[in-house]
């Protein structure tokens, strides 16, 4: 999986419109290899961001968890701490 798309599941605040739709566009410059898209390819690149987007937006809202929501800031607070270890 590209290491810019994070994890959008049980955040409070819950991920944004926007959140979700970088997540789609990493995605799919993932797995097709561009991060721009030719003119002739532009139109089935936004397609397949717009339906990753919104089944994406689809799963988030249906998920179900017991667990209590986790805080955006604890949560990159331990990002950066596990990358500082790394370097």
């Amino acid at each position: 999986m590209c290491r810019n798309i994070r994890p959008l599941h049980n955040f409070d605040p819950p991920a944004t419109r926007d959140e979700v739709y970088n997540a789609a566009l990493q995605y799919v410059r993932k797995i097709s290899g561009s991060t721009k898209p030719s003119r002739i390819n532009a139109e089935a690149f936004q397609r397949a961001v717009d339906a990753v987007a919104d089944a994406s937006t689809q799963l988030l809202n249906e998920l179900v968890t017991a667990a209590p929501p986790k805080d955006r800031e604890i949560e990159a607070a331990k990002a950066r701490a596990r990358a500082a270890a790394r370097a």
